[in-house]
């Protein structure tokens, strides 16, 4: 028993400290969709921060725990978050995942370079990489108590229990009592419908970020006495806590946090009493990753829809129908001159590094499989190549040639990944990513340490082969020969990518259940993007271990694998060649540094951590930056002079028209991008509350309106008619301030709102109503009306007006009816009535008598002064209450007049289809 309790004990310390580091990741997830590969790295830091703060400089430990906890923490992810995630939130998720893998390299290796930094210019600093049995915040050396017989505990636990006991009361009571709490809580429900009520998202995911980081501080500083200032145990430890993130489906803070405790003692208990393993080398070390694998497979969903496009659809490439000259000209160029230049200029120093930069772009080529090509992100590739390698040196030490055992190599690296693919295919984006992080680290601490396979630290040897009359043995010749090797890879993949297995590779993709319905097998070809990915870069991790000539179990671990993507993402994963030149970069940047910058091995890992960040503008990578960029500059100069002639030839025809002694049409000033026309005066009435001159909208460069004039005043109701696909959802969009037009000009009550935000909209007085339901499915009737009506005595008097949502306050606002939930909606205008409202479709899926008190709402609204913008498909109620009637077409407004001049026939039979009462 006293054993059973010591191990629950033990394991409630560490899981405390997952428990911290798991709600941090839901906290930022939920608020701004990214999770953050880095949260590790943060406590790393604080840790390290704390240590050097209190044991070097003395200060005293509570005071230093607390300024890095409160302050120093959130700073550092409020100025992340201003600088780097909130463009990360925009851009796919592939670069988002390395991003935040690069911010993780990044951080740990700037830290320790200014303790280095600060060690040279004569600070107190004491050693801090990979020290262990550090003090932390109590007494040190801890004090310890034995309450029970054969059970300890010290102070370090107790202060670490005491600590996140507080800190979940205090989130409890942020989340579940205060106006920010919901207001988080909002946010993580429906972001968009958030700024639709005039709340700033982005200040919300900015709070986010840093009670993240604050956690992620606090879970360092405590865990300073348990794993010591290794970087490498931290984020061990940030995996592991992603478990109990992902028992809260990245969204419940509370689950978050129950599941964090929860995985610190089922790890304890699991290492203690599983006796069948105690022959297995790093099982007891390897139980976490088990744990997050099987978590993953079970519990993670994914969420793409049939039909959706890939969250990082490939770019344009801007060199399609080009000759083959033109496509691969350069490069050729570039090949034979860095071919010749081995036997050329190059010294034996440098004709080896060069050697080993191409060895690796082979490698980096097999991200360009997966990652690229599948849109799969892959974190074993480094457990193919060590595999590979480990076996063909088995197979080299027992007298097989050096092509046969790379090949089986090949082949067993190959079979590894179609293993590692298999339980996770169903997978995707960051779960995916996870689960082959978590297999990685289970091939290092189990599988490689099989002693037959990994022949002790010492390794196997792997001689460079002798082709014929060349021995590759000199570098020279092995860089000649990595060079015509990587060019043909280079073809073969780029026949891949336009062979029909490439195009089904694409098509899964982009949509897989639209690809399964045309015959292409999802799961099958996914699991063949894995293979190939997986043996190309074990054939490159034998070429790699053999210009080392040995290879151990440790030579590439997973994380190497970490800094391996980011490197070959910010060069361009995409194509084939820019792998090659991540590669060279690789091999050649660290030593360029430290010859003409700096001795330091941080700093070269800095700027590699760094590269991935720049993602966040690039999201495409350096390489596919350059030639894009040049090719959108030369498609602006031509649309530049394509428009200077258009206009030229108007001003001809205008002039020629006026010498004619015709009159000659006025261009439409609101269709010249940039020039805004004058308001049309309002002859003393009031400014009409909304108000659209020459307006031109669409997305991704396809226009949607074309020219539109529009404008309704206070107490007064215009009603859009128009059939599917005229453009009428687009102009709620523009007038709610969610889609910028790209000419023409929106005024709200008479001031310019075209530039205005969908907040800034919003607090201007001018509301949105969107198709479908505008409230928050996952908050209670008393969430949603609070937030838009803090006072308790607007709450109450919408409570009496509407008794069935009084009866039932504290239920999800999702689980109510179509009509309760437009109804809810609605309600809490009654009391603050906007100075516009614009209802997309409000009555969509209702029934008949609830569209009949919707219509009776709006009717209230209109009579309070509010400006009503009604889109309505169905004619029959919204002519009933319109002031005017305006029919959209095509992007344009076809007719407008009063209600009395709708000729129902004409409209009925030749737009909408359906009866019109007039």
């Amino acid at each position: 028993m006293g054993d059973l309790l010591g191990f629950v004990l033990s394991g409630l310390v560490s899981g405390a400290l997952y428990a911290l580091l798991a709600t941090g990741l839901v906290l930022s997830y939920s608020a701004s969709g990214l999770f953050n590969f880095a949260h590790g790295a943060t406590a790393y830091l604080c840790a390290l921060a704390f240590h050097e703060l209190h044991t070097g400089f003395g200060w005293p430990a509570v005071p230093t725990a607390l300024l890095l906890v409160l302050v120093v923490a959130p700073g550092l992810g409020w100025g992340l978050d201003r600088l780097m995630f909130r463009k990360l939130a925009k851009v796919g998720e592939t670069a988002q995942i390395v991003a935040t893998i690069g911010l993780l390299v990044a951080l740990p290796a700037a830290g320790l370079w200014a303790v280095e930094l600060l060690e040279r210019a004569g600070a107190p600093v004491v050693p801090a990489e990979n020290q262990f049995g550090l003090p932390g915040v109590g007494p040190s050396p801890a004090v310890s108590w034995q309450p029970l017989d054969g059970v300890g505990i010290d102070s370090d636990q107790l202060i670490t229990w005491i600590a996140t006991a507080v800190v979940a009361a205090g989130l409890w009571v942020l989340m579940r009592h205060t106006r920010l709490g919901l207001r988080l809580r909002a946010a993580v429900d429906n972001r968009s419908l958030t700024e639709l009520r005039g709340i700033s998202a982005d200040r919300l995911s900015s709070v986010a970020w840093m009670l993240s980081s604050g956690l992620a501080g606090l879970a360092g500083v405590l865990a300073t006495p348990l794993l010591g200032l290794s970087a490498h145990d931290f984020t061990l430890f940030l995996f592991v806590s992603a478990t109990a993130a992902v028992l809260g489906r990245f969204l419940s803070v509370p689950l978050a946090f129950a599941g964090g405790l929860g995985l610190g003692v089922l790890q304890n208990l699991v290492a203690g009493y599983a006796s069948f393993a105690e022959d297995i080398t790093g099982f007891r070390t390897a139980v976490p990753f088990l744990i997050l694998f099987g978590g993953l497979v079970l519990l993670a969903q994914r969420r793409r829809a049939a039909g959706t496009a890939a969250a990082d659809p490939p770019p344009v490439d801007y060199l399609a129908g080009r000759t083959r000259g033109r496509r691969w000209g350069a490069w050729l160029v570039a090949g034979t001159l860095l071919a010749t230049a081995f036997y050329t200029v190059t010294t034996p120093f440098w004709s080896g590094i060069l050697a080993q930069g191409l060895a690796i772009g082979l490698v980096f080529m097999s991200f360009t499989v997966v990652t690229g090509l599948g849109a799969m992100v892959s974190l074993a590739q480094a457990t193919f190549v060590t595999g590979a390698a480990l076996v063909a040196g088995l197979l080299m030490s027992r007298g097989w040639p050096f092509v046969a055992a790379a090949a089986v190599g090949t082949a067993a690296a190959a079979l590894l990944g179609a293993v590692v693919a298999l339980p996770a295919l169903r997978l995707g984006g960051r779960s995916l990513a996870l689960a082959t992080l978590a297999l990685a680290f289970l091939a290092d601490q189990v599988l490689f340490q099989v002693n037959w396979l990994r022949n002790g630290d010492i390794g196997w040897e792997i001689p460079r082969p002798v082709l014929g009359p060349v021995d590759l043995g000199d570098d020279r010749a092995m860089g000649v020969a990595l060079v015509l090797l990587s060019a043909a890879v280079i073809a073969l993949l780029t026949r891949l990518r336009g062979s029909r297995w490439g195009r089904a590779v694409l098509a899964v993709r982009s949509a897989p259940e639209a690809a399964a319905a045309s015959g292409v097998p999802v799961v099958g070809t996914k699991l063949l993007v894995f293979t190939v990915s997986a043996g190309l870069a074990g054939f490159g991790g034998v070429l790699y271990a053999s210009y080392n000539t040995r290879v151990t179990a440790t030579d590439f671990t997973a994380m190497t694998g970490l800094v391996w993507l980011a490197v070959v993402v910010a060069a361009g994963v995409r194509r084939p060649q820019f792998a090659v030149v991540a590669g060279l970069a690789f091999a050649v940047v660290p030593h360029l540094m430290t010859t003409y910058v700096t001795e330091s091995a941080h700093l070269p890992v800095i700027l590699f951590g760094l590269a991935g960040l720049a993602l966040a503008n690039d999201p495409d990578g350096y390489c596919a930056a350059w030639p894009a960029r040049r090719a959108a500059a030369r498609a602006r100069a031509e649309a530049e002079a394509t428009a200077a002639r258009a206009g030229a030839e108007a001003a001809a025809r205008a002039g020629a028209a006026a010498r004619a002694g015709e009159e000659a049409v006025e261009p439409v000033p609101a269709s010249v991008p940039g020039q805004r026309p004058a308001p049309t005066p309002a002859n003393g009435r009031p400014a009409p509350a909304l108000s659209l001159r020459g307006v031109r909208a669409g997305y991704g460069g396809a226009p949607v309106l074309h020219g539109v004039d529009l404008e309704v005043r206070g107490g007064e109701t215009l009603v859009l008619l128009g059939p599917n696909g005229a453009g009428k959802s687009t102009l709620c969009r523009v007038a709610a301030g969610l889609l910028r037009p790209t000419a023409g000009d929106v005024r709200v009550l008479g001031r310019d709102a075209t530039r205005d935000d969908t907040v800034l909209r919003s607090r201007r007085g001018v509301r949105l109503a969107p198709e479908g339901r505008g409230i928050f499915a996952g908050l209670s009737i008393e969430e949603n009306l609070a937030l838009q009506l803090p006072a308790a005595e607007d709450r109450d008097a919408v409570y009496a007006r509407f008794p069935a949502l009084a009866a039932r306050r504290s239920v999800a606002a999702g689980s109510l009816s179509g009509g309760e939930q437009q109804l809810l909606a609605l309600a809490p205008l009654l009391q603050r009535p906007p100075a516009l409202l614009v209802a997309d479709e409000p009555s969509l899926g209702l029934a008949p008598r609830v569209v009949d008190e919707v219509y009776g709402l709006l009717t209230e609204l209109r009579a309070s002064g509010t400006a009503l913008l009604l889109v309505e498909e169905k004619a029959a109620e919204a002519l009933g209450i319109a002031d005017t009637v305006a029919y959209l077409a095509q992007g344009g407004i076809a007719w407008s007049g009063t209600p009395s001049e709708v000729d129902a026939e004409r409209l009925t039979e030749a737009y909408l289809g359906t009866g019109v009462r007039g």
